[in-house]
Protein backbone atom coordinates (compact mmCIF):
# COMPACT_ATOMS: atom_id res chain seq x y z
CA UNK A 1 0.00 0.00 0.00
CA UNK A 2 1.05 3.50 -0.82
CA UNK A 3 0.04 6.89 0.61
CA UNK A 4 -0.61 7.94 -2.79
CA UNK A 5 -3.43 4.64 -3.09
CA UNK A 6 -5.51 5.67 -0.24
CA UNK A 7 -8.88 6.45 -0.75
CA UNK A 8 -12.21 7.28 0.69
CA UNK A 9 -14.68 4.18 0.40
CA UNK A 10 -17.37 5.19 -2.62
CA UNK A 11 -20.24 7.17 -1.07
CA UNK A 12 -18.27 7.89 2.03
CA UNK A 13 -17.94 11.40 1.78
CA UNK A 14 -21.05 13.68 0.20
CA UNK A 15 -19.83 17.30 -1.28
CA UNK A 16 -23.45 19.78 -0.64
CA UNK A 17 -25.02 20.39 -3.85
CA UNK A 18 -24.12 24.06 -5.04
CA UNK A 19 -27.42 25.76 -6.61
CA UNK A 20 -27.81 29.05 -7.92
CA UNK A 21 -24.31 28.60 -9.82
CA UNK A 22 -25.42 29.13 -13.64
CA UNK A 23 -26.78 27.12 -16.55
CA UNK A 24 -24.27 24.50 -16.80
CA UNK A 25 -24.45 23.15 -13.20
CA UNK A 26 -28.09 22.35 -13.89
CA UNK A 27 -29.66 24.12 -11.15
CA UNK A 28 -29.01 27.78 -11.88
CA UNK A 29 -32.06 30.13 -12.04
CA UNK A 30 -34.68 28.44 -9.92
CA UNK A 31 -32.41 26.33 -7.94
CA UNK A 32 -34.22 23.25 -8.64
CA UNK A 33 -36.71 24.89 -6.67
CA UNK A 34 -39.30 25.78 -10.08
CA UNK A 35 -41.76 28.25 -10.50
CA UNK A 36 -43.05 30.51 -8.04
CA UNK A 37 -45.22 30.53 -5.17
CA UNK A 38 -45.22 29.17 -1.48
CA UNK A 39 -42.63 25.71 -2.50
CA UNK A 40 -39.99 28.34 -4.25
CA UNK A 41 -39.80 30.84 -0.85
CA UNK A 42 -37.85 29.85 2.15
CA UNK A 43 -39.99 28.00 4.85
CA UNK A 44 -42.07 26.51 1.94
CA UNK A 45 -45.33 25.11 3.84
CA UNK A 46 -46.52 25.21 7.54
CA UNK A 47 -46.06 20.85 8.35
CA UNK A 48 -49.28 19.77 9.10
CA UNK A 49 -50.54 22.12 6.32
CA UNK A 50 -52.33 20.06 3.45
CA UNK A 51 -53.12 22.96 0.35
CA UNK A 52 -56.61 23.98 2.31
CA UNK A 53 -57.73 20.12 2.36
CA UNK A 54 -58.68 18.71 5.61
CA UNK A 55 -55.46 17.90 7.04
CA UNK A 56 -54.66 13.93 8.32
CA UNK A 57 -54.84 14.65 12.07
CA UNK A 58 -58.80 16.52 11.30
CA UNK A 59 -59.93 13.43 9.05
CA UNK A 60 -58.86 10.55 12.06
CA UNK A 61 -61.29 10.37 14.70
CA UNK A 62 -60.29 11.32 17.68
CA UNK A 63 -59.54 8.09 20.56
CA UNK A 64 -58.96 7.89 24.09
CA UNK A 65 -58.98 9.82 27.48
CA UNK A 66 -56.74 11.70 29.46
CA UNK A 67 -57.49 11.82 32.90
CA UNK A 68 -56.82 15.90 33.62
CA UNK A 69 -56.16 14.31 37.86
CA UNK A 70 -54.68 11.67 37.11
CA UNK A 71 -52.76 9.97 40.12
CA UNK A 72 -48.69 8.84 39.13
CA UNK A 73 -47.29 6.19 40.95
CA UNK A 74 -43.87 4.50 40.99
CA UNK A 75 -44.01 0.84 39.80
CA UNK A 76 -41.57 -0.92 41.02
CA UNK A 77 -41.23 -5.04 40.69
CA UNK A 78 -39.88 -7.67 43.10
CA UNK A 79 -36.73 -8.01 40.43
CA UNK A 80 -35.25 -4.39 41.21
CA UNK A 81 -36.14 -4.75 45.44
CA UNK A 82 -33.97 -7.71 45.55
CA UNK A 83 -30.98 -6.32 43.04
CA UNK A 84 -31.46 -3.50 45.87
CA UNK A 85 -30.88 -5.92 48.40
CA UNK A 86 -28.08 -7.91 46.82
CA UNK A 87 -26.38 -4.47 46.33
CA UNK A 88 -26.88 -3.64 50.10
CA UNK A 89 -28.90 -0.80 48.35
CA UNK A 90 -32.23 -1.60 50.89
CA UNK A 91 -31.97 -2.91 54.94
CA UNK A 92 -33.66 -5.67 54.63
CA UNK A 93 -34.79 -5.33 58.50
CA UNK A 94 -36.14 -1.78 57.93
CA UNK A 95 -38.99 -1.50 56.11
CA UNK A 96 -39.32 -0.72 52.55
CA UNK A 97 -40.97 2.67 51.75
CA UNK A 98 -41.26 5.57 49.06
CA UNK A 99 -38.81 7.26 51.24
CA UNK A 100 -36.18 4.57 51.72
CA UNK A 101 -36.18 3.60 47.46
CA UNK A 102 -35.75 7.50 46.97
CA UNK A 103 -33.06 7.44 49.54
CA UNK A 104 -31.14 4.29 48.12
CA UNK A 105 -31.40 5.58 44.46
CA UNK A 106 -33.52 2.68 43.32
CA UNK A 107 -36.00 5.37 42.16
CA UNK A 108 -35.11 8.67 41.15
CA UNK A 109 -38.08 10.35 42.32
CA UNK A 110 -40.95 10.03 44.19
CA UNK A 111 -44.29 10.49 42.90
CA UNK A 112 -47.54 9.93 44.82
CA UNK A 113 -47.06 6.41 46.09
CA UNK A 114 -45.37 3.19 45.22
CA UNK A 115 -47.15 0.63 43.50
CA UNK A 116 -45.54 -2.60 43.85
CA UNK A 117 -45.46 -5.21 41.06
CA UNK A 118 -44.79 -9.31 41.39
CA UNK A 119 -42.16 -9.43 38.34
CA UNK A 120 -38.97 -11.41 39.54
CA UNK A 121 -38.15 -13.39 42.83
CA UNK A 122 -38.02 -11.79 46.15
CA UNK A 123 -35.35 -14.04 48.46
CA UNK A 124 -34.89 -11.98 51.50
CA UNK A 125 -37.85 -11.39 54.22
CA UNK A 126 -38.83 -7.63 54.31
CA UNK A 127 -41.65 -5.55 55.03
CA UNK A 128 -43.51 -2.93 52.78
CA UNK A 129 -45.18 0.10 53.13
CA UNK A 130 -46.62 0.50 49.70
CA UNK A 131 -49.79 2.24 48.00
CA UNK A 132 -50.60 -0.80 45.74
CA UNK A 133 -49.14 -4.40 45.64
CA UNK A 134 -50.36 -6.79 43.04
CA UNK A 135 -52.04 -9.66 44.60
CA UNK A 136 -48.83 -11.67 42.62
CA UNK A 137 -46.72 -9.59 44.43
CA UNK A 138 -48.35 -9.72 47.75
CA UNK A 139 -48.06 -13.81 47.53
CA UNK A 140 -44.53 -13.32 46.65
CA UNK A 141 -43.44 -11.17 49.90
CA UNK A 142 -45.13 -13.61 51.96
CA UNK A 143 -44.07 -16.72 50.80
CA UNK A 144 -40.64 -15.40 51.43
CA UNK A 145 -41.58 -14.25 54.76
CA UNK A 146 -42.11 -10.85 54.40
CA UNK A 147 -45.28 -8.39 54.75
CA UNK A 148 -47.11 -5.85 52.68
CA UNK A 149 -48.92 -3.09 54.58
CA UNK A 150 -50.96 -0.93 51.84
CA UNK A 151 -51.42 2.48 52.76
CA UNK A 152 -54.29 4.51 52.17
CA UNK A 153 -54.32 6.68 48.68
CA UNK A 154 -52.94 9.88 48.82
CA UNK A 155 -55.75 12.20 49.06
CA UNK A 156 -56.75 14.80 46.10
CA UNK A 157 -56.56 18.01 46.91
CA UNK A 158 -60.11 19.47 47.82
CA UNK A 159 -61.61 22.43 45.80
CA UNK A 160 -61.94 24.44 49.34
CA UNK A 161 -58.11 23.89 50.08
CA UNK A 162 -57.74 25.79 47.08
CA UNK A 163 -57.53 29.81 47.67
CA UNK A 164 -60.29 31.71 46.17
CA UNK A 165 -59.46 33.42 42.81
CA UNK A 166 -60.65 37.50 42.99
CA UNK A 167 -60.50 39.98 40.52
CA UNK A 168 -59.11 42.54 42.36
CA UNK A 169 -61.72 45.10 42.00
CA UNK A 170 -63.75 45.93 44.78
CA UNK A 171 -67.53 45.64 45.00
CA UNK A 172 -69.23 48.92 45.31
CA UNK A 173 -73.34 48.80 46.03
CA UNK A 174 -75.29 50.73 43.84
CA UNK A 175 -77.57 53.09 44.84
CA UNK A 176 -81.17 54.53 44.18
CA UNK A 177 -80.94 57.07 41.16
CA UNK A 178 -80.28 60.48 42.80
CA UNK A 179 -78.66 59.27 46.11
CA UNK A 180 -74.90 58.91 47.54
CA UNK A 181 -75.55 56.24 49.99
Amino acid sequence: MKLNEIADKDGARHYRKRVARGIGSGLGKTAGRGGKGQTARSGGAKPGFEGGQMPIYRRLPKRGFNKPNAVRYNEINLRQVQAAFDAKKLDPTQPVTLQALVASGVISRGYAGVRLLGEGELKVKASFEVHHASKGAQAAVEKAGGSVKVLKPPAPAAASDAPQKTSGKTHKPKTPAGGEG
